[in-house]
């Protein structure tokens, strides 16, 4: 049975609402209507693309938490966060991203998007990338969204220093995993030491 397209705007907005990462192409597959239809009811609704849904919701959520670097300075946009314990990013791969010739990310697009997500996790007025042990498991192309996770590992109080482990994937396989060594002008303290 075909929706009407009140029924089905609504539908849009209700959706939309309980998952604001939702995409365009995603929803046209689930209301069985082209792309260009949602983008149109989106307008019409006065519903954000989604790449301003995920500013405005990591702005909203995150702008006060995250504390050695500002929101903006972050690579991709954080999608969730725990200080000192884990942190989810997201990062739409754009034909500015990649080499011309072949169509593949450049790295260092996937290193800053890591590197910065480790840096926001800590919990901390500065924190500083020691050291990096990269992995560059598979090709990252253009229209590619790639999800970031970045996980404590460990804490060594004494040398002010936080392990973390960073794991990137598109559509759920792995593409590039880091362990980054990070520098903080203070511990976590004795009741929240992560042992290494």
């Amino acid at each position: 049975m075909k929706r009407t397209k009140k029924e089905r705007q609504r539908l849009l907005t209700e959706t939309i609402e309980n998952n604001p990462f939702v995409t365009d192409e995603q929803l046209a597959s689930q209301f069985g209507v082209s792309v260009q239809t949602i983008r149109l009811d989106r307008m019409e609704l006065a519903i954000p693309e989604l790449r301003e849904r995920i500013k405005d919701v990591a702005e909203r959520n995150y702008e006060n938490e995250v504390k050695s670097l500002p929101l903006d300075e972050v690579i991709g946009d954080i999608i969730d966060i725990e200080l000192d314990k884990q942190a989810i990013s997201i990062f739409d791969v754009k034909e500015e991203h990649v080499f011309q010739r072949n169509g593949i990310a450049r790295g260092h697009h996937l290193f800053a998007q890591a590197n910065s997500l480790a840096v926001a996790v800590i919990n901390d007025e500065l924190a500083l990338t020691v050291r990096a042990n990269v992995i560059f498991i598979n090709p990252v192309k253009a229209g590619d969204r790639v999800i970031t996770k970045a996980i404590v590992r460990g804490q060594h109080n004494e040398k002010n220093r936080t392990y973390i482990e960073v794991i990137s994937t598109v559509n759920n396989e792995t593409v590039f995993k880091g362990e980054f060594e990070m520098y903080r002008t203070k511990g976590l303290g004795d009741n929240n030491e992560i042992s290494n």
